[in-house]
């Protein structure tokens, strides 16, 4: 429930009790109503699911005793409706208009727990300047926001590591003005209205409320005479260009950070970070998988049953594997040392993955061959498929 719902809503009148009710009585009213108004007991009834919520809602204060001891004070201060809207403060004539909703930053219909957790007396020590700090404060420098870009590498760039020009059209200080808005030979004056403090101070009653001076925005100070470049705002839309190095190893989807390198901030406040997302195009060739990359090399059915040296080809150079006499289709050679450079100098490795290539058509010559062949080999083991095969002839 909203802090407004404290100082608007009789919570003794929803559950019918008058205010020096005993906490017995409270829960026995509130039984009695919950039951009525129980949209079980009330189908398709919208008006008695509003009941319920209310009576619900009033025994959530009033039930407990802290709530309610907060609720009764606020209550008190603020039931008569003097800092209402058009009210006068004391009663007497001169006191300054005053919504509730104001009191709580215009949020009404938001929620909290007692007031940010903090109870009746911290919701004071917050609002009033007589009773501790207020909320209102002069705007001081301003972080600037965090700015995204994206980069698309080739794939042997983002292995090897590049160094590239980055192109942004981001919003950036005014070169004429330096950031403060003022026109070139004058500067920003002391706000006439605060005084330089950010802060505007109003009486109302015995209470003191601070708030962001309107005049300056919070700021302090005011451009009389405006940059004719940003217009007063002291930043532009520009277009610059950044050298950015991409380290080796970086990997598609990665997110590379720049610290400070994003929109400068307001009011002499530090610059936002530049983050910038990596694309990396595939390659014809390689592939990857984390440090390792990977090739698919096609090998005949003659070099795999006999064996052979295979010449393949890595990111720089070419390195000579053996393929072992009998390797079936799918095995992986291994090239140490031939994938991605880690940070520590340490490399992957490159996954070669074999292939047996079968023919579709051979030569009579090739298939007389094959069939001696075949007669010289004994067939492939089939005993565990054959006992499943006899029971379906």
């Amino acid at each position: 429930m909203s802090s407004k719902d404290w100082i608007e809503k009789d919570y003794y009148a929803v559950l019918g009790v008058e205010k020096s009710a005993s906490s017995d009585e409270i829960k026995k009213s509130y039984r009695k109503l919950a039951r009525e108004s129980h949209p079980d007991h009330n189908p398709g009834d919208p008006k008695a699911e509003e009941r319920f919520k209310a009576v619900s809602e009033a025994y959530a204060v009033l039930g407990d005793e802290k709530k309610r001891r907060e609720y009764d004070e606020m209550r008190s201060l603020f039931g008569s409706g003097a800092f209402r809207r058009h009210a006068r403060a004391g009663g007497q004539p001169g006191g300054m208009p005053f919504d509730v909703s104001d009191l709580f930053g215009g949020a009404a219909g938001g929620t909290d727990t007692r007031f940010g957790g903090g109870g009746f007396t911290d919701l004071f020590s917050s609002i009033f300047s007589g009773g501790g700090a207020g909320p209102a404060r002069a705007r001081g420098p301003a972080r600037g926001r965090d700015v995204e870009a994206e980069v698309a590498l080739d794939f042997e760039d983002a292995v090897r590591g590049v160094t590239l020009p980055l192109t942004l059209r981001a919003p950036g200080v005014c070169d004429t003005c330096h950031g403060n808005g003022a026109k070139p030979g004058t500067q920003p004056v002391a706000c006439p209205v605060c005084h330089g403090a950010g802060v505007t101070t109003r009486n109302q009653g015995s209470f003191s409320f601070s708030e962001p001076c309107r005049n300056c925005q919070g700021v302090g100070t005011i451009v009389e005479e405006k940059c004719p470049e940003c217009h007063g705002t002291g930043g532009v839309t520009k277009t610059r260009t950044l050298n950015v190095r991409f380290p080796a190893g970086v990997a598609d989807g990665q997110r590379i950070r720049l610290a400070g390198r994003g929109e400068p901030g307001e009011r002499g406040g530090p610059a936002g970070d530049l983050f910038v997302h990596v694309k990396v195009r595939p390659d014809e060739l390689f592939g990857r998988s984390g440090d390792d990359l990977t090739l698919t090399v096609p090998i005949t059915f003659a070099e795999a049953v006999l064996g052979t040296d295979l010449r393949v080809p890595t990111l720089d150079g070419t390195v000579t594997l053996r393929v072992p006499a009998g390797t079936p289709s799918g095995r992986v050679l291994r090239a140490r040392g031939k994938g991605v450079v880690r940070k520590d100098d340490r490399a992957g490795d490159l996954l070669v993955t074999l292939d047996v290539v079968v023919p579709a058509k051979v030569s009579d010559e090739a298939r007389a061959a094959l069939e001696a062949f075949a007669e010289q080999t004994p067939p492939a083991a089939r005993e565990h498929l054959d006992a499943r095969v006899r029971r379906f002839s």
